[in-house]
């Protein structure tokens, strides 16, 4: 089961990441600006808002069986729709269906590891299976422009069709081995509890203070991330590096955080998390402010401590939220779609103010002082948890 979640975070991670080393032909092929571009990369967080509650209320109804398979399809049809489109509008639609499939995995995956680990191991079943993102990731990254768009002749829409088309093989594979007997029975177990009505359940969520704290941290963690890693490999061509040299330094964040969302998660049991969530705050804030600087030993700490920072910041606001003990298993699902909803509000605002913000004349500088600006108040949001602790 860790195995069939792993390879669908896999295609999560490709897709997201994709579009990122196709800017420049993406735009020149469109003629579309950087903000028209920001808002398409902040297309399928859009849909994704609206979509992360009742996927997750999907997942508790009907198992994550079915509907990780159907979020396989669905993200594999976003890959298809983008490699065909013609115009802004036309990406745009094609990158928001993937907000239709993405929340099924970002929820479904906690879910099943609630359902299957405990203790320690938990943790380090989540942070296994975050690596899968990360390989998906730093595959794009790293791999687009220097192998796979020369091998299809330069063509950026071969380049989709093909990420597309791993995603509908994994989801394949998912569908397989999530149909193990075992497997099987703990659907049905799941189907034989009595459902409470899904209003209920989320105003419930809604009332604990420690809940809607999270749900506050996760809009700040996704601004971070999901602004910093759409334009990182823009950022770093603004600063001299060439398309490929630009795609791999973008991938050291990425190669650093497999290490540590392996690692950091088992070391974040409950007495140390909100120290270690802190260390990882402060990484954040501190890599905003090198990648400032010109490519050297300076620039490449920044991009270390952005990989350190991204690679649990929400795996451990994620990890504390299911195991509030309101929450557990039998609400995983609901619970992490009140999270991903909010936290996608971030992922919206994050790509497309930076590309705002860009267009406006200031270039990146400002951008990454306004993410230094929503580390410091990810510290104070921290501060407010640790009362109700």
């Amino acid at each position: 089961m860790l195995g069939g979640v792993w390879l669908l975070y896999f295609c999560f991670g490709l897709t997201v990441a994709a579009m990122a080393p196709l800017v420049r032909p993406i735009l020149a092929e469109l003629g579309i600006s950087h903000s028209a571009m920001g808002s398409i990369l902040g297309a399928w967080p859009l849909v994704y808002i609206a979509a992360a509650m009742p996927c997750g209320a999907l997942l508790d109804r009907f198992g994550p069986r079915l509907s990780l398979t159907l979020a396989a399809v669905l993200i594999a049809l976003s890959g298809l729709l983008r490699g065909n489109a013609e115009t802004a509008a036309e990406l745009f639609l094609a990158v928001a269906v993937f907000g239709l499939g993405g929340p099924l995995v970002s929820i479904g995956a906690p879910k099943v590891i609630s359902l299957w680990f405990a203790g320690k191991e938990r943790g380090m079943a989540m942070g296994l299976y975050i690596t899968g993102m990360g390989l998906g990731s730093i595959t794009a990254l790293a791999l687009t422009n220097s192998l796979v768009l020369p091998l299809l002749g330069g063509d950026w829409r071969g380049v989709l069709f093909f990420y597309a088309g791993v995603a509908l093989l994994c989801g394949l594979l998912w569908l397989a081995l999530a149909s193990h007997p075992a497997s099987r029975a703990m659907e049905s177990a799941l189907a034989s509890e009595t459902p409470r009505p899904q209003f209920e359940v989320f105003r419930d969520l809604l009332r604990l203070p420690a809940v809607r704290i999270l749900l506050l941290m996760s809009i700040g963690i996704f601004f971070f991330n999901h602004g910093l890693n759409n334009w990182l490999p823009e950022i770093l061509r603004g600063r001299g590096l060439d398309a490929a040299t630009a795609g791999y330094w973008a991938a050291i964040p990425t190669a650093i955080g497999l290490v540590g969302a392996v690692i950091i998660p088992r070391l974040a049991t409950p007495p140390r998390r909100l120290s270690i969530l802190l260390l990882l705050f402060l990484s954040a804030g501190a890599a905003s402010l090198l990648l400032h600087l010109d490519p050297g030993a300076g620039l490449a700490t920044g991009l270390v401590l952005q990989g350190i920072a991204r690679s649990s910041m929400m795996t451990l606001a994620l990890l504390m939220l299911v195991e509030i003990p309101e929450v557990g298993s039998r609400y995983a699902g609901s619970a992490g779609g009140l999270f991903f909803s909010a936290a996608e509000i971030g992922g919206v605002l994050g790509p497309l103010t930076i590309g705002v913000v860009f267009d406006t004349g200031g270039g990146f500088t400002p951008a990454l002082l306004l993410l230094t600006a929503v580390c410091a108040l990810l510290l104070v949001l921290l501060a407010w948890l640790r009362q109700h602790q």
